[in-house]
């Protein structure tokens, strides 16, 4: 049995394929699912478990270079969007249609409970050397 970091083994196998410049997203409970990208869906109410719980949890055991946001959750969403500022990795703001785009690109979507607008982003996979 895995004694350290994501038990979760799916998202594990997610995290031990990702090369530099693989993309995943977390999305709230509302974002569309583009045909043909894997869905791991760890919803299992509304609002659980949160966007930012498995963001933050995520990132211990992932190395993201770069992030993608929707420009509307500064407004929208102001909470999340604080929240994002700890991520510690540059992020940048395109529009919500632009993220759901994007997403096409994603190896995965990790789906959450979150039910607040533009819970969203996009981890582009960095290296750890």
């Amino acid at each position: 049995m895995k004694k350290n970091g994501m038990i979760n083994r799916e998202l594990a196998a997610v995290l031990a394929r990702m090369g530099h410049t693989d993309q995943l997203t977390i999305a709230d409970c509302g974002l569309p699912i583009p045909e043909g990208v894997p869905c791991i869906d760890l919803s299992y109410k509304l609002g659980k478990p949160g966007f930012t719980e498995i963001l933050f949890e995520l990132l211990k055991d992932f190395e993201a270079e770069k992030v993608y946001i929707a420009e509307e959750m500064k407004a929208e969403n102001i909470e999340i969007y604080e929240e994002m500022e700890r991520v510690g990795s540059p992020f940048t703001e395109v529009s919500h249609e632009e993220l759901k785009e994007l997403s096409k690109q994603s190896k995965v979507i990790i789906r959450t409970g979150e039910a607040t607008p533009y819970a969203n982003c996009i981890l582009q996979s960095g290296v750890i050397f």
